[in-house]
């Protein structure tokens, strides 16, 4: 019985980590239609800018999650007004576009900050661990579980509870509509953008106390938000959540028995065997053409 618990709760650990990096993609890959190669980047980001403000200004890392939500969505917003603007109903154009700015993005922290590893120091308040039914479990996996959750219930009223929410949904079921009841498509995506692009730097902040921050942490990342993305459906946020939770206890029963490597093999698999035969995900939404 320990050891199920263990699992169980390990599963949601890894669960929640993969909905803090997914809910982002999520709403960009759902709403605009955009796979963004650079999600693993603005992850990056976050988790550099977490290390950042706490090696130059001694923030912690709780103080400085609203800063890094802030101006990594400030520069999603700019890369989707000058670069992804110009590229409407152009989808492989997008893919490239977006590739190449996570090759900047990547080569430009190299640069700056360098290539070696950075750690970002954990909030000494949720360093230490609690006892669950008899297992011990790190207060900060707690945390991060709270936290995703928290996420999605606020991206879920954002999207239907709300003016933007509603305009944005107006504009994914018919844009040439919406824009003669003076909705402005073009500003209503670079929010959605800037966003989506703050969550993930938002998830790259709150993973780096757990993994080392170097330039290439990200594309580990983006393979996974893609993963529960495709699996939940596009469109889902339901679907986001519920897919994210599965793959995490699916991995974390597979690691307990084999490995990692193997984990990883055996899900991906099963992912793309569900796709063969629903394609559309576990929890597609329809959408009116």
């Amino acid at each position: 019985m320990d050891q199920f618990i263990q699992q169980f709760l390990t599963g949601l650990s890894i669960g929640s980590i993969l909905l803090l990096v997914a809910i982002g993609l999520s709403i960009i890959y759902g709403a605009m239609g955009i796979i963004n190669l650079a999600h693993g980047e603005f992850v990056m980001l976050g988790a550099y800018t977490a290390w950042f403000l706490q090696v130059q200004f001694g923030m912690g890392l709780l103080i400085s999650l609203v800063p890094i939500f802030l101006l990594v969505a400030a520069f999603g917003w700019l890369i989707e007004r000058f670069v992804l603007s110009f590229l409407d109903n152009r989808p492989l154009d997008t893919i490239l576009a977006t590739w190449g700015v996570g090759i900047m993005l990547q080569q430009a922290v190299r640069l700056t900050a360098g290539g070696e590893l950075r750690y970002v120091k954990m909030p000494e308040v949720l360093s230490n661990s609690t006892d669950i039914f008899g297992v011990q479990i790190s207060l900060y996996r707690i945390f991060l579980l709270v936290v995703s959750l928290v996420l999605f219930a606020a991206t879920w009223l954002l999207m239907n509870r709300t003016t933007v929410g509603m305009k944005l949904r107006a504009v994914i079921q018919d844009r040439p509509v919406a824009a003669s009841f003076g909705v402005n498509a073009r500003r209503i995506y670079g929010l959605t953008f800037a966003y989506g692009a703050g969550l993930a730097g938002l998830a790259g902040a709150l993973v780096s106390p757990l993994k080392s921050v170097s330039p290439e942490m990200g594309t580990g990342y983006v393979i996974d938000a893609f993963m529960v993305v495709v699996l939940g459906g596009v469109q889902s946020l339901v679907g986001t959540v519920a897919s994210a939770f599965i793959l995490g206890e699916l991995s974390g029963v597979i690691a307990f028995l084999q490995n990692d490597t193997v984990a990883k093999a055996i899900v991906l698999l099963a992912i793309v065997v569900l796709i063969r035969f629903r394609p559309q995900g576990m929890f597609a939404t329809r959408v009116r053409a």
